[in-house]
């Protein structure tokens, strides 16, 4: 599952295809809308939750209160269960979901006029990042490449070979996972990447009262 986008999207693998799927884009319903789709997800499957062996869930980087979401929902998940949950990269999920053979980026939204992105060899291989910028600061060091995402729709002028898709679906998320999981490789714990400090801070000049 992941959340960390405006999409919340829950797919069930099997190891070797994904089995159901489903995706819906609201950036304000993540909380409402993901547990109805993890059970549309299972129903369409015909298969009941403690099937499940291993949780993979999207770690970011993303807005807070989306990531969260998901990440403790996969957490309550694994919990239940007493299996395994494994952290991704959101943005190495949209680079194995675009399938580019060549050097590419990922951006997705990152609001405040900025984008999350990161830099591709391949579509499993990330060379850098995941990153937080403007877009205007990092057109030049991207120039010439396919940029996959919304973040690259958001900003032609910065990324003017915007490649789909916008929005990640967890079907791609739980294939690479599934690859990395059978070749032996460690996941990501899950733990959210958020890259920068929460809007809500404690003001410069608070005052602690303590009672007399």
């Amino acid at each position: 599952m992941d959340t960390a986008t405006p999409a919340i999207t829950v797919a069930l693998h099997d190891g070797t295809r994904v089995v159901a799927e489903s995706a819906q884009v609201d950036a304000r319903r993540h909380g409402e809308l993901l547990l109805p789709a993890v059970d549309r997800v299972l129903a369409d499957a015909g298969v009941k939750l403690d099937a499940v062996t291993d949780v993979v869930v999207g770690v970011g980087p993303g807005p807070y209160t989306g990531l969260r979401v998901g990440l403790v929902t996969a957490a309550t998940f694994g919990s239940a269960l007493s299996v395994p949950v494994h952290g991704l990269c959101t943005l190495d999920g949209l680079a194995y979901a675009a399938g580019l053979e060549g050097p590419f980026a990922v951006a997705t939204d990152a609001r405040r006029k900025e984008v999350y992105w990161a830099r591709y060899e391949d579509a499993r291989t990330r060379t850098d990042g995941p990153c937080v910028d403007r877009p205007a600061d990092i057109a030049e060091r991207l120039a010439g490449l396919p940029v996959v995402g919304a973040g690259a729709v958001l900003y032609p002028e910065a990324f003017p070979d915007a490649r789909g898709p916008e929005h990640l679906a967890a079907g791609a998320l739980a294939g690479l996972a599934a690859e990395r999981l059978a070749a032996g490789e460690e996941l990501l714990p899950p733990q959210p990447l958020y890259l920068r400090r929460p809007d809500a801070q404690v003001p410069k000049n608070y005052k602690v009262v303590t009672p007399k």
